[in-house]
């Protein structure tokens, strides 16, 4: 089997169960993903690791029907208010592309996925989110 890498530097799949960390200022507790020498908040310079939480609440989506060449559509992407603070954005998968099937407030779970294996057989993983629960979904 071959490895796996994530996709990005915030994605940790080697630590338990696959999640997302954030640099949180010592000062104010704004979370960033990506470096950062100071926060925007405070000017401090500070920062921890945070791990986030891997489930969280949909505060707005939008279904996507126009994408780059070679990506297929429609799909969902959603901005997600994870539980204990975070916010990030990203696809929602395994739910219709549908409003009906979607709605602000609805919980989500993040959950992985291959984008792609090189010629030495390392798989890129990703992430997305998917309905918490089987019966967020309609016709599940």
């Amino acid at each position: 089997m071959g490895k796996r890498i994530p996709i990005v530097d915030y994605l940790v799949l080697g630590d338990g169960d696959p999640h997302l960390v954030a640099n949180e200022s010592e000062v104010s507790g704004a979370l960033y993903f990506d470096r950062r020498n100071a926060d925007a908040k405070s000017g401090a310079e500070g920062f921890r690791r945070r791990t986030l939480a891997n489930e969280g609440a949909i505060r707005t989506f939008t279904i996507v029907h126009r994408a780059a060449p070679g990506v297929p559509t429609p799909y969902v992407s959603v901005v997600v208010d994870l539980d204990g603070g975070g916010v990030v954005k990203a696809n929602l998968l395994n739910v219709e592309p549908d409003p009906a099937n979607v709605s602000t407030g609805m919980r989500v779970r993040m959950t992985t996925y291959p984008v792609g294996t090189d010629d030495d057989g390392t798989e890129a993983i990703a992430f997305a989110y998917e309905p918490a629960t089987p019966s967020s979904t309609t016709g599940a």
